[in-house]
C-alpha cells in the first residue's frame, strides 16, 4: 500500500479503499473555513476596540472575506475540475493559511481587510473543491452518507467558531482567532497529500472563462450591493453595484445559454429538483446566519456573557446538528427530498420565529429552542438538498456543481445578515429615539444609536461624568437593552415572514416523491448510478 494515493479516482477499479479518511480530511478543511466566518462575532468587541473600528471599517473586516469566497467559487470550482481536485484543495489551504497568518500579526485596518479577502480566496478554492471530491469518491449507495457528514460540519463550524474563539480570547489577543487556523490548514494539506487520491475531469475540455468572468462580476457587485447598501446607504456605490449585478447577471445568462461548453448551463435552474434545492441552501444560511448574529450580541452586549461564555451557549445549535443528520439519513431515502426539506424549512422558520419573543427582561433560556430548531433544521434538510444539486451534474462538473451549492450558502449567509442586520439597525434606532431622545447630547445620542455596544459605552461614560451619574446611566442602558430586544422582536418577525415565503416557495418548486426527472430518476434520487457516478470509482 503505497505512503501516498497516486491513481486518479477516474482510473481506479473499485472504490477507495481509505475514503472514509480522505472524508475527514474534506470535513476539516471545511470545518475551518466556516468557521472563519462565524468566529469573528465573538472576537469582534475585541478587535474594535484594539483597532479603533468605525461601523463601516467592522462591516468589512467581517465582509472582505465574504465578497472574493462567494464570487470566485463557481470559476475556482471548474478550475479545479480541470487541473486537479486534489492539488486544489491544497492550494486553497495554502492560500487560506496565508491569509491567517497575515491577519494574526498585522495591526492597521486596512491590512486585516486585506488578510480576509486573501483567505476568502483560499476558501473559495477549498470549498468547492471539498465536495467535488467527496463525490467524485464515494459511490452512488454511499454518498447521501458522506454528503450527510459533510453538510453537518458546515452546522458543527457556526457553533464551534464563536466557542474555539471565545477559548482563545480568554487569554489570548484577538489575533488568536487567525493563527489558531495555521496549523489546522497544515494537518489539511498533510492529510490531503496522504488520503486523498488524485482527481480530475476527464474530457472536461476548454473552460468558459468568459462566463466565469461575468459570473465574479455580478456575484461579486451583488455581494457588495447587499452587504453596503442597507448598512450605510444606498449611495453611489452601492446603486452602481447593484445595476452591475443584474446587467452582469442578465449577460451571464446570455452567454452561458449560447456558449457550446458553458461554465454553469443555467438550464439546470429550470429542472425543479435542481431550482428548489439551490432555493433551500441560499434560505437556510438566511435565516441561520442571520439569527445568530443577532442572537449573538444579545448574549454578549445585553446578557453579559463574555466570548467564551457566549460560544459555549451556541452548542445547543451544533448538537441539533448532528441530530437532524443522523434522523435525515433515515427518513430522506423513505420520504424523498420534496418532504425532508420541506418539514426541515417550516422548523428553521418556526425557530426565526420564537425569537419575535425576546424582550429586555429575556435570558438565555429563551433563545435555546431557537438555537435547536435552526440547528435541527439544518442537520435534516441540507444533505439531502445537496445532493440532490450535486447529483444534477455529471462528473467533468462536479467543482462547478460544488461551487454553485457553496454560492448558494455563502449569499444566503451574506444576504440575512446584511438584511436583517440593517433591519435590526434602524429598529433599535427607531426605538431608542423613542425612549431617550432629546435626553442626550447630539454626538452622545448619534454614538448610542450607531449599535448596542455604541449605546452601552455611552452609559458607561454617563456615569462617570459627574453631571450625569449612575441613576441616569443605569436609566439609558435600561433604554439600549430594552431597544436592542425590540430589534431582536421586530427583526425576527421580518426575517420568519421571508423564511416562511420561502418555504412555499422551496415546497411548490420541488417535485413529489413519484415524480421522476427527466433522466427517469425518482425525486429523492436526483440521478441514476450511470448518470451520477464517477468512471470506476
Amino acid at each position: 500500500m503505497p505512503l501516498f494515493p497516486n491513481t486518479p479516482v477516474e482510473k481506479m477499479t473499485e472504490p477507495y479503499h481509505r475514503r472514509w479518511w480522505a472524508l475527514l480530511v474534506l470535513c476539516l478543511s471545511l470545518l475551518i473555513v466556516v468557521m472563519a466566518n462565524t468566529s469573528l462575532i465573538v472576537a469582534a468587541p475585541d478587535m474594535t476596540k484594539d483597532l479603533g473600528l468605525s461601523s463601516s471599517d467592522l462591516q468589512w473586516v467581517i465582509d472582505g472575506y465574504t465578497v472574493p469566497y462567494a464570487a470566485l467559487m463557481l470559476v475556482l470550482g471548474a478550475i479545479g475540475d480541470k487541473y486537479s481536485r486534489r492539488g486544489a484543495l491544497v492550494l486553497g489551504l495554502l492560500i487560506f493559511a496565508g491569509g491567517s497568518v497575515m491577519g494574526g500579526l498585522v495591526d492597521e485596518t486596512n491590512l486585516v481587510i486585506t488578510a480576509r479577502a486573501i483567505m476568502g480566496v483560499g476558501a473559495a478554492v477549498v470549498m468547492p473543491a471539498t465536495l467535488s471530491l467527496l463525490v467524485a469518491m464515494f459511490p452512488r449507495a454511499e454518498r447521501a452518507r458522506a454528503i450527510t457528514a459533510w453538510s453537518a460540519t458546515s452546522g458543527l463550524a457556526i457553533a464551534v467558531g464563536p466557542l474555539t474563539a471565545g477559548w482563545l480570547l480568554e487569554n489570548h489577543a484577538w489575533g488568536s482567532t487567525f493563527l489558531v487556523n495555521v496549523p489546522i490548514a497544515v494537518l489539511g494539506v498533510i492529510g490531503a497529500l496522504l488520503l486523498v487520491p488524485p482527481s480530475k475531469a476527464e474530457g472536461m475540455g476548454r473552460i468558459d472563462y468568459g462566463g466565469g468572468l461575468l459570473s465574479i462580476v455580478s456575484v461579486g457587485c451583488l455581494v457588495y450591493a447587499v452587504i453596503e447598501g442597507p448598512h450605510f446607504g444606498w449611495g453611489t456605490g452601492p446603486i452602481t453595484a447593484a445595476v452591475v449585478a443584474g446587467v452582469g447577471l442578465l449577460a451571464f445568462v446570455a452567454w452561458e445559454l449560447k456558449h457550446p461548453n458553458p461554465m454553469l448551463d443555467v438550464r439546470k435552474f429550470t429542472e425543479r429538483p435542481f431550482g428548489g434545492s439551490m432555493m433551500a441552501v441560499l434560505f437556510f444560511f438566511f435565516g441561520t446566519f442571520g439569527s445568530i448574529y443577532y442572537s449573538t450580541q444579545f448574549l454578549q452586549f445585553v446578557l453579559g456573557y463574555n466570548a467564551l461564555e457566549t460560544g459555549i451557549r451556541l452548542l445547543p445549535l451544533a448538537g441539533s446538528v448532528f441530530v437532524g443528520a443522523a434522523v435525515t439519513g433515515k427518513l430522506a431515502p423513505r420520504l424523498g427530498v420534496k418532504l425532508v426539506v420541506g418539514t426541515g424549512m417550516v422548523i428553521g422558520t418556526v425557530g426565526v420565529f420564537l425569537l419575535t419573543r425576546i424582550d429586555s427582561g429575556s435570558t438565555y433560556t429563551d433563545f435555546v429552542a431557537s438555537l435547536l430548531l435552526l440547528g435541527f433544521a439544518i442537520g435534516l434538510s441540507l444533505s439531502p438538498a445537496t445532493d440532490t444539486i450535486m447529483g444534477s451534474f455529471p462528473e467533468s462538473e462536479l467543482g462547478v456543481g460544488g461551487g454553485a451549492n457553496d454560492t448558494a450558502l455563502e449569499l444566503g449567509a451574506s444576504l440575512g445578515i446584511a438584511i436583517l442586520g440593517s433591519l435590526l439597525a434602524t429598529s433599535y434606532k427607531d426605538k431608542l429615539t423613542d425612549l431617550v431622545g432629546g435626553h442626550l447630547p447630539a454626538e452622545a445620542m448619534d454614538t448610542a444609536k450607531d449599535s448596542v455596544g455604541g449605546g452601552i459605552a455611552v452609559a458607561e461614560h454617563v456615569a462617570k461624568n459627574p453631571q450625569g451619574g449612575a441613576e441616569q446611566a443605569q436609566t439609558l442602558l435600561g433604554a439600549v437593552h430594552e431597544s436592542f430586544a425590540h430589534a431582536i422582536a421586530h427583526t425576527s418577525l421580518i426575517g420568519g415572514i421571508i423564511m416562511a415565503a420561502g418555504t412555499l416557495i422551496v415546497i411548490a418548486v420541488l417535485p413529489g416523491r413519484k415524480h421522476t426527472t427527466q433522466h427517469g430518476a425518482e425525486e429523492g434520487t436526483p440521478a441514476t448510478e450511470a448518470q451520477t457516478e464517477t468512471v470506476g470509482a
